[in-house]
C-alpha cells in the first residue's frame, strides 16, 4: 500500500515538475504563458482558415466579413510569438494573409463604386 502510494506521489511530482520547466522554457522564450495559449489557439483556427481560403474562392459579404475578422485575431496573436515559433506555418500565414488582402481590395472596390 505504502509502495503504491510512494508511486502516486513521485508521478504527481514528475507531472509538476514537468508543467514548470515547460513554463520555465516559455518564459525563457521571452513569451507569456497566456500569449502561447493564444498561439496554440490561433494556430488551429489558421488551418481552418488556409483550408477555407483554399476552397472558396468566391464568398458571400458574410463569409468575408467572418474570414477578415478570424484573420485578424490570427494576426495579432502570430505578432505576440517570436517568428521562430512558427516558421513551419509560414506559408499557411501568408495564404491567408493574401486571401485577407484580395478580400480587403475587393470590399473596398464594392464600397468606392457604391459611393460613386
Amino acid at each position: 500500500m505504502t509502495a503504491i502510494l510512494a508511486v502516486i506521489y513521485i508521478l504527481i511530482f514528475l507531472i509538476f515538475a514537468l508543467i514548470a520547466y515547460a513554463v520555465l522554457q516559455i518564459k525563457l522564450f521571452g513569451m507569456k504563458v497566456k500569449d502561447f495559449w493564444s498561439f496554440i489557439e490561433a494556430n488551429q483556427m489558421l488551418d481552418k482558415l488556409y483550408k477555407f481560403a483554399k476552397q472558396y474562392e468566391n464568398m458571400s459579404p458574410q463569409e468575408q466579413v467572418i474570414y477578415l475578422s478570424e484573420a485578424e485575431k490570427i494576426f495579432k496573436v502570430f505578432d505576440n510569438v517570436p517568428n521562430e515559433l512558427w516558421e513551419e506555418e509560414y506559408d499557411k500565414y501568408k495564404e491567408v494573409l493574401s486571401k485577407y488582402k484580395d478580400i480587403k481590395m475587393l470590399r473596398w472596390a464594392d464600397t468606392s463604386k457604391q459611393k460613386n
